[in-house]
C-alpha cells in the first residue's frame, strides 16, 4: 500500500528526521539494532492490522494486542457534571499505562480526551488524534506553549504525565522524578480541577539500571527510552491496576505554595493511592 509510511515505525526515517546530519553517519549495525529493540516489524504486522483503527479504537486494539487486563477502582471519582479537569498520573512503564489511561478516560469521557506525548507517538496516526505532541527541541519547541494552551482552552479531558519521563529507581524504590508544575499553572488558568491517578506497574531491572547508568556517566540523551517498546513488550500479559482518586478542586493551588510544591503535593497523593489499594 502506497500509504504504509503514514502509519509504519521506521527507524531510517525517524534517523534522518530527528539527526539529518548525523544520519548518514550512523552504522548500519547500529540500525539494525534499533529496528530489533523497537521491534519494529513485529510492530508493524500488528499497525497493518490496526490501519484503520483510530483513537480509542486504536487504544483498545493496542491493549488487546499486548493482553493487557485493567482494573480500574475510584471510577465513581470520575465527574459525571460535563466539568473539565486535569488527570494527572506516575508514569511507571511509558507503553502501557499511557494506553490504558487513554482507553479508561477515552471511553468514559466519548473520546474527548488529550494527552501530552513525546513528538516521536505522532508517527502512529491512530493515536495521533488525541495527542498534543511535545518536542522542546528543534523546530516545534517554539510551539510548545502554544499548543498546551490550545489543549487546556479546549473541551477535551486532558491527561498528563507530568514527571515528562518513566519512573526511575531511586534509593532502591521505583518512582517518578519530579513532576513538572505546568498542569498545576495551566488547570488554575482554566479553572480545572485534577484528578489524581495512580497506575500500578513497573518495568525490568534491565530498564532500570541503565537509566541509572546514563545519569550517572552524565550521557545527557535519553537512552533509556529506546527499549520503551521492548519493556512493553516484556509487559505482555499482565494486569493492571489504575486507582481513581478524588478531583481536587483547582482553587487548592493557591498562593500559599509554589506551582512545584503543588505539583509535589498531588504526587504525593498520587502515590498514597497505591497504599490505600
Amino acid at each position: 500500500m502506497a500509504d504504509d509510511s503514514l502509519f509504519l515505525i521506521d527507524i531510517d526515517k525517524v534517523l534522518r528526521e530527528k539527526a539529518p546530519k548525523q544520519a548518514k553517519y550512523v552504522p548500519r549495525f547500529v540500525v539494525s539494532y534499533l529496528k530489533r529493540i523497537v521491534h519494529q516489524e513485529e510492530l508493524n504486522v500488528f499497525l497493518r492490522e490496526a490501519k484503520d483503527k483510530v483513537g480509542v479504537d486504536f487504544l483498545k486494539a493496542s491493549l488487546d494486542f499486548l493482553d493487557a487486563k485493567l482494573v480500574v477502582k475510584g471510577k465513581e471519582n470520575l465527574p459525571e457534571d460535563g466539568r473539565l479537569c486535569t488527570f494527572v498520573s506516575n508514569h511507571p512503564l511509558g507503553g502501557q499505562d499511557g494506553l490504558a489511561l487513554g482507553y479508561v478516560l477515552g471511553t468514559h469521557y466519548d473520546g474527548k480526551v488529550k494527552y501530552m506525548v513525546n513528538d516521536l507517538l505522532m508517527n502512529l496516526h491512530g493515536l495521533a488524534p488525541l495527542c498534543i505532541p511535545i518536542n522542546k527541541t528543534g523546530k516545534q519547541a517554539k510551539d510548545f506553549p502554544r499548543m498546551v494552551e490550545a489543549g487546556f482552552a479546549s473541551d477535551n479531558q486532558m491527561i498528563m504525565f507530568p514527571a515528562g519521563l518513566c519512573s526511575r529507581r531511586q534509593g532502591g524504590v521505583i518512582r517518578d522524578v519530579e513532576w513538572k508544575k505546568t498542569f498545576i499553572v495551566k488547570s488554575v488558568q482554566t479553572h480545572r480541577d485534577v484528578v489524581p491517578i495512580h497506575f500500578d506497574g513497573q518495568n525490568s531491572n534491565f530498564f532500570y539500571n541503565l537509566a541509572n547508568l546514563c545519569k550517572a556517566l552524565g550521557i545527557k540523551f535519553n537512552i533509556a527510552m529506546l527499549y520503551l517498546a521492548d519493556e512493553m513488550l516484556k509487559n505482555r500479559h499482565k494486569t493492571f491496576t489504575i486507582t481513581i482518586g478524588k478531583p481536587i478542586p483547582w482553587q487548592t493551588f493557591d498562593k500559599s505554595k509554589t506551582p512545584l510544591q503543588w505539583a509535589q503535593y498531588v504526587k504525593d497523593i498520587v502515590y498514597k493511592l497505591k497504599v490505600e489499594d
